[in-house]
C-alpha cells in the first residue's frame, strides 16, 4: 500500500493531541481567517511557532493550512479544482473536534481526458497517482456548495476510520453548528473516478469470459464536470483500486452544477472492486445517497438517512455487491430506495441494448440484506417516496430484504406512486422470467404494491419466493398484530418470527439467518459511528419512533 511521504513526521509531532471529532455540529462562533499563509507572521495563536500548528503542509511548496486554535483552514493556493494535489497528503485528526476546512474543491490527483496524456503522466491504474490519507476521527469540511471533492483516476483515498472514531466529510456550517438535521446542499459532495467498465464506452469481447477490451478511448465526463471542475472516468479494469473508505460519514451534500448535473453524496464512477468500502453513511443529501456509474466496487454496511432523491442509484453496467444496507427516508421527502438502470444512454428497442447485454456489460448488481423504510409522501423534492425501480436492461439479484412503507397512510394511493416494486423494460422483464436475474426472499409492505411493464408483477414475485402484505399498518411488534416486521428502539431491526397478514411469513432467508439489514439477535453494526439513528448521536428522533 502506498505510503504518504510526509505523514509519519506530522503524525508523530501531534500524536499526543489527536482526538475524535464531529458529533453532528460544533457550536462555536464563526471566525474569518487568512487561509494557507505563513503562520509565523499572521497566526498569533501559536506565538509565531509553527511547531504548534497541526495543519497539513504541502511538502513541495511549503504552503500550510492556517490554524485558529481549533480548525485548520486551507485556501485555493493549497488545493482546488484548478490546483489539484500533485503530491501525497496526510490529514490528521485534530484535537477538540477541530476540522480541516477547505474554501475550494479538493481534487486528489490530476484529471486526464486522453490516453496520450495519461501515458505521459504514467497513469494506468489506481496507485499510479497521488494518495490522500485521512486519519481516523478526522473531519473534512467545505465552505459552501460550490466546493466538492474528487478522487481522479490513478489517485487514491485512504479514509480508514474506526467505530469509535469515524471520518466525517461535511460542511463548515455543520462544523459550526449552523445546520438543521435535514439541511442539504451545504457543500457539493464526493466523486470517485476509476478505470472500471462503463457501457458508455465501446468494447469488444465479453466481460464474464475475461475477453473484454476497449475499442477506442474511454473518458466519460463525471457529474460536476464544467470548466476547471471537469473530471473523467472509465476504462476496462473492473479490479482497479481507488483506495479504502471504512467508517466514513458524508453529510449535508448536494449541488446542481452549471451543466445541469446534480452532485450526490458519493458518486462511484467506474470504481473497481479493488476499492474497499465498508461502514459508509450518506446523511441529508439533496440528490442520491450513493450512485454507481459502472465499475464493480462493493459495499458492506451502508446507511442512507434523509436522502432526498434515490438512496441507491445504479447505471452504466455496475457489477458490484451491496451487503447490509439500511435506508430511512425523511417523513416528508425522498424518492426511491433503489433506482436502477442497466444501460447508460438507453433507448427503448435499440439494437445497441442487445449488444451490450451480450457482452455482459449491462448493470448486474447483487444486493443482499436491505431494509428500506419508505415514507409514502407525495410531494418530495424530486418525486414521491417509493421502493425499488428496475429498468433499462438491468439484471438485478436482490435477496433477503424488506421494503416497509406502512408507518403512515399512503398519500398517493390513486396514482400508485408509492409502490414497493416496479419493473420496466423488455430486457429486464425477460431476464427475470428466464432466471437470468433474481428478486427472491423479500417482503414488501406498501399500499401500492407494484407498478411497471411486467404483467401481473405481484403474482410473479410471489411465485418466486417473495411476499406482499395486505395490511397497511404500522409494522412494529409493539403496535401491530397483523404485520410485525421490525422491532427495537428505534424500530430498525428485523423480527425473528415475522407476521404478515396475521400469519407467519412465507419467506425464509437464503444463505443467512435473517431478512433485512439488521437483526435484534445479531450485532448492531450501526452503533458507535453513524449519525442520526441513535440517542447521543443525532439531532432529532426518527419520525416513526
Amino acid at each position: 500500500m502506498k505510503l504518504v511521504s510526509n505523514k509519519l513526521l506530522l503524525a508523530a509531532a501531534i500524536s499526543a493531541l489527536l482526538a475524535g471529532c464531529d458529533s453532528g455540529g460544533i457550536n462555536i462562533a464563526p471566525e474569518t481567517n487568512d487561509n494557507s499563509v505563513d503562520n509565523s507572521v499572521t497566526n498569533p495563536d501559536n506565538g509565531g511557532d509553527d511547531s504548534n500548528n497541526p495543519c497539513a503542509t504541502m511538502a513541495g511548496s511549503g504552503v500550510q493550512g492556517s490554524y485558529d486554535g481549533t480548525h485548520c483552514s486551507y485556501g485555493t493556493d493549497f488545493v482546488s479544482s484548478a490546483n489539484p494535489l500533485v503530491e501525497d497528503l496526510y490529514l490528521p485528526a485534530l484535537p477538540n473536534g477541530g476540522a480541516h476546512i477547505f474554501s475550494g474543491s479538493l481534487f486528489v490527483g490530476q484529471n486526464f481526458d486522453s490516453d496520450a496524456d495519461m501515458a505521459a503522466a504514467g497513469i494506468a491504474k489506481g496507485g499510479d497517482g497521488v494518495a490522500l490519507e485521512i486519519q481516523a476521527g478526522a473531519t473534512v469540511a467545505f465552505e459552501d456548495n460550490s466546493a466538492f471533492m474528487v478522487v481522479n483516476r490513478g489517485s487514491q483515498l485512504f479514509a480508514r476510520g474506526t467505530e469509535s472514531a469515524p471520518i466525517t466529510f461535511t460542511s463548515e456550517s455543520d462544523v459550526r453548528g449552523a445546520v438543521g438535521p435535514e439541511d442539504v446542499s451545504q457543500w457539493g459532495g464526493m466523486v470517485i473516478n476509476g478505470f472500471g467498465v462503463t457501457n458508455k464506452c465501446a468494447y469488444t469481447g465479453n466481460l464474464d469470459a475475461g475477453t473484454l477490451a476497449l475499442d477506442g478511448e474511454c473518458h466519460i465526463l463525471a457529474e460536476g464536470a464544467a470548466g476547471d471542475d471537469q473530471s473523467n472516468y472509465g476504462g476496462a479494469n473492473n479490479e482497479d483500486s481507488s483506495g479504502e473508505m471504512t467508517y466514513v460519514r458524508v453529510k449535508h451534500t448536494g449541488a446542481q452544477v452549471a451543466n445541469g448535473d446534480e452532485l450526490n453524496g458519493i458518486a462511484f464512477d467506474a470504481v473497481g472492486s479493488g476499492t474497499v468500502v465498508k461502514n459508509l453513511q450518506a446523511y441529508s443529501t439533496y440528490d442520491d445517497g450513493i450512485e454507481f456509474f459502472g465499475g464493480a466496487v462493493s459495499i458492506e454496511n451502508y446507511v442512507a438517512l434523509y436522502v432526498r432523491d434515490d438512496s441507491i442509484d445504479i447505471d452504466e453496467g455496475y457489477r458490484g455487491t451491496i451487503t447490509n444496507a439500511l435506508v430511512i427516508q425523511s417523513e416528508t421527502d425522498g424518492n426511491h430506495c433503489i433506482e436502477s438502470d442497466g444501460i447508460g444512454s438507453y433507448k427503448d428497442g435499440e439494437a445497441r441494448n442487445a449488444d451490450l447485454i451480450a457482452k455482459g456489460i449491462n448493470s448486474r448488481p447483487v444486493i443482499d440484506g436491505l431494509t428500506c423504510i419508505v415514507s409514502p409522501q407525495s410531494e418530495g423534492t424530486h418525486d414521491p417516496g417509493a421502493g425499488w425501480r428496475f429498468r433499462e436492461g438491468i439484471y438485478p439479484t436482490i435477496t433477503n430484504s424488506l421494503v416497509v412503507a406502512s408507518f403512515k397512510a399512503d398519500e398517493n394511493g390513486v396514482e400508485g406512486s408509492n409502490y414497493c416494486l416496479r419493473v420496466e423494460s423488455a430486457e429486464t422483464v425477460a431476464a427475470l422470467e428466464a432466471d437470468e436475474a433474481f428478486i427472491t426472499s423479500n417482503i414488501f409492505a406498501c399500499e401500492d404494491k407494484t407498478k411497471g411493464d411486467m404483467a401481473d408483477l405481484e403474482a410473479w414475485a410471489e411465485a418466486n419466493g417473495n411476499q406482499f402484505a395486505d395490511a397497511a399498518v404500522n409494522p412494529t411488534a409493539s403496535i401491530a398484530t397483523q404485520l410485525q416486521l421490525l422491532e427495537g428502539t428505534p424500530a430498525i431491526f428485523s423480527i425473528n418470527g415475522m407476521i404478515v397478514d396475521d400469519a407467519a411469513t412465507t419467506v425464509s432467508p437464503v444463505e443467512r439467518a435473517y431478512l433485512g439489514a439488521l437483526s435484534q439477535g445479531g450485532s448492531d453494526w450501526t452503533q458507535g459511528w453513524t449519525y442520526g439513528l441513535h440517542q447521543g448521536s443525532r439531532a432529532k428522533p426518527l419520525w416513526f419512533e
